[in-house]
Parts: C-alpha cells; structure tokens; sequence
C-alpha cells in the first residue's frame, strides 16, 4: 500500500497546500477528500452538471499518484459505474490532460475541473467505451437515454441528515404514536360506555338500607300497594277472615238463647 513515504518531503508539502486550498474553496461541483497518512490517492465526488445526463447524479473518483510525480500525470479511475465513451467499464479515464498534454505545472485543481467537463463534453473520437462512443455518434438520444439509466441506478446522493435530524424524527414519531394510542382508547371506552349504558328510566337504581344496599326494583316491589302483590294480600286476608271468625262467634251465643227463649214459651203452653 502507497504511503507518504514514496513521495518526495517537497511534493508532499506542495500536495497538503494544494489539499488544503481545495478544501477551503472546492471547484463548482467537486468535493475532495483525503487520508493524511497517505496524499499519494486522492478522491473526489463530482456532481452530475446539469443538463446533462448524467445530471443529479454523484460520480466517486480516485487520482492515483505515483512516486515520480508531478513530472509523471496521475491516473484517474471512476468508482462509480457510468455510461461515457471516454470513461472505460472499469472505470479508467481517457482525456489528452492526463496523458500527452500533461504538463507538471497542472495542479489537481485543473485536473478535476478537466474530467468535470468531460462530462459536459465527451469526446466519442478517442473512445474507451466503443458502444458509449458509437451512440453518441449514430443516436444522441439512445445514447443520453443509457446515461440517465447508468445515472439513476448507480450514481444516486448519499441523503445528508443534519444533527439531531434522526432523533427528532423518532421522537416525533412517538409521540404521534402515543397520541394516537390514547385517542383509540379514548374512542374505545367512549363506544363500550354507548353500548351498556341504559335509558334513566330503565337504569337500576340503588337504595340504602340499615342492612346495605338493595336494587330500586326490590325497593319497588316493597312498596307497591297491597292489593297488587301476594304476601301483602295475605295479609289482608287474614285479618278479613279472623274479623268474620270473631263476628260468626258473636253470633252462635245470641241464636242459642232464642232458641231457649222459644222452648220456654212452648213448655208454658
């Protein structure tokens, strides 16, 4: 594995200055990354330019320094998979700045600036991708209809969540989720309480008792009038009969002495 330690102490002081100046003030659409421990591979996200096919999209690439550099150009690999005629399938980057008109005075500024605009601009003469350059040539449309395709399958924005964003999502989520909770139990209670409550006036009341508490219909039958129930009308039967036993009693001793009365008017005759 490369490190800092195949590049020259002044080629490394000059790549840190260059890093440090592109971190600070990034080419439009281009974002650069770095292992400190290791300048020799550099690697850069680029933005699919608009009106393009490739628009939307984020292309990962990589330059690979080598140990005789600046005097010898970097290499540049796509690591995402794209539909180009000057990109290869296995990602390798074909453009004249990397390779006949390098010139060491070239920084990684104009490096990336240059494969940006490839994409802008292809160049199907000197093509990696003969089928991407062919179609661009004979059918601009198959051509750009095979790039949006590439774009959409492998070159979709890792989605960027500020801090906290996931946090709040999860507690709101909840909170929805209680609330809704309570609310059904709410509407629950509310239909079972629909279901059994009964009209005022065929809902069982309560009476209280020195013995406790007795149900108003027993209450009821207790003091509905005595002609209308059985042992209330025992009872006036009762005291009927014993009133009639008394008067029948009263009768038999005053028909005993007419009879007497009568057989002492018969002997005196």
């Amino acid at each position: 594995m490369a490190t800092n330690e195949n590049l020259p102490p002044n080629v490394i002081k000059q790549l840190a200055k260059e890093l440090k100046s592109l971190d600070e003030s990034p080419p439009e659409g281009i974002k650069v990354s770095v292992n400190d421990d290791d300048f020799s591979i550099i690697y850069a996200d680029i933005e699919g330019p608009a009106g393009t096919p490739y628009e939307n999209g984020v292309f990962r690439m990589k330059l690979l320094l080598s140990h005789d550099f600046p005097h010898s150009p970097p290499k540049g690999y796509f690591l995402t998979k794209i539909f180009h005629p000057n990109i290869a399938t296995n990602g390798e980057i074909c453009v004249n700045t990397l390779k006949k008109d390098w010139n060491p005075s070239l920084g990684l500024r104009h490096v990336l600036i240059v494969v940006r605009c490839l994409l802008i601009e292809p160049f199907p003469e000197s093509a990696l991708n003969e089928q991407a350059g062919k179609m661009l040539l004979e059918n601009y449309d198959e051509y750009a209809r095979h790039a949006r395709l590439y774009t959409g399958i492998h070159a979709k924005p890792k989605p960027k969540f500020k801090t906290g964003a996931i946090t709040e999502s999860t507690t709101a989520l909840n909170v929805e989720q209680h609330n809704t909770s309570v609310l059904n139990v709410e509407q629950k209670n509310a239909a079972s309480g629909a279901g059994l409550s009964l009209p005022t006036s065929l809902a069982p009341s309560t009476t209280s008792t020195k013995g406790g508490i007795i149900p108003d219909h027993q209450h009821q039958q207790s003091t509905i009038p005595a002609t209308e129930t059985g042992v209330s009308g025992t009872g006036t039967v009762g005291i009927s009969g014993t009133a009639s036993k008394k008067e029948g009693l009263q009768k038999v001793p005053a028909d005993k002495k007419k009879m007497d009365a009568r057989k002492k008017s018969l002997k005196r005759l």
